[in-house]
């Protein structure tokens, strides 16, 4: 099903994978993507997530480095006054959920390591493939905010083989609800910066930056417009952006990362490490069903 894809992966930095899901496991997925927001945490709780504003990024929470063996809520930069308390309907104030759903939410774990995607693993020669987090995307319509230019690796740094993503849109994305645009060839250039833990244990700044945002060039950047069910695969150094939500429509998405454990360092400086709730599984070993939530 899969055959060419390597050769344009290895071009582009992206492939695109078209009826990678279809529409009704897309629905499941939304539909636990709103069951989410009738379980909000309380406002003591409640961060910001906001890739546009440095100084409102959560880089001394430590809710977010805690977030990588549980699934935690991260709301949009204005979906919340100063005291907490949310200033939109609850239903349009997330902007993530993650990152340990592929393991601990039982749909997103059968999706995650269902046989599509050991196919695409196999598909791309990895040998020990394993997830190492995973959200789900809200971008709610007129609400759902840009995602800057970036790179994955910046945040999921290996010593040899980069992540992979796995970007699956649940409704159709489009260049008015915010699809994704990408930089095609952009990956053979390497990684332009890291975010790493910080050494400087005195510092309230857990995570730090290694050097200055890098400043992209716009005219390089294609839309990739994709109907729903449709999974977009990223090289980990692949250049890549969403536009802010203008529009009526949402355009929800399920994205994971997999690296590559075979002869493969992951990063002891990443912000994201294995937890005991959410160890690093190979992908191939690992059940769609958690022992635990097996019936007789």
């Amino acid at each position: 099903m899969y055959a060419s894809m390597k050769d344009e992966f290895d071009k582009n930095g992206f492939v695109v994978l078209e009826n990678f899901l279809r529409p009704s496991e897309c629905d499941e997925m939304v539909e636990a993507g709103i069951e989410f927001t009738k379980n909000l945490p309380s406002k003591e709780e409640r961060v910001i997530f906001s890739t546009v504003d440095p100084e409102k990024m959560q880089l001394s929470k430590e809710y977010f480095i805690n977030s990588n063996d549980k699934i935690s809520y991260f709301f949009e930069e204005d979906a919340i006054l100063p005291d907490g308390e949310l200033k939109s309907d609850p239903k349009i104030s997330l902007n993530k959920v993650g990152h340990a759903l592929h393991l601990l939410h039982p749909l997103f774990r059968c999706y995650t390591y269902c046989d599509r995607v050991k196919n695409v693993c196999a598909n791309l020669c990895l040998k020990e493939p394993a997830v190492v987090q995973s959200m789900f995307i809200y971008k709610n319509p007129r609400v759902g905010g840009e995602v800057t230019s970036h790179q994955d690796a910046t945040y999921l740094q290996t010593s040899r083989v980069p992540p992979i993503g796995f970007w699956i849109a649940l409704e159709d994305a489009t260049t008015e609800n915010g699809c994704l645009w990408i930089v095609p060839g952009s990956h053979k250039s390497g990684v332009h910066r890291l975010m790493i833990r910080n050494p400087d244990k005195e510092s309230k700044d857990l995570l730090i930056y290694d050097r200055p945002p890098p400043i992209y060039g716009q005219s390089g950047f294609q839309p990739v417009p994709v109907s729903k069910g449709t999974c977009v695969l990223l090289h980990g150094n692949v250049v890549h952006k969403s536009h802010a939500n203008k529009s009526e429509k949402g355009r929800p998405a399920y994205t994971f990362h997999v690296i590559e454990k075979f002869d493969n360092e992951y990063s002891p400086d990443n912000w994201l490490q294995e937890g005991e709730n959410a160890p690093f599984c190979n992908i191939y070993k690992t059940p769609q069903l958690a022992e635990s939530s097996s019936t007789d």
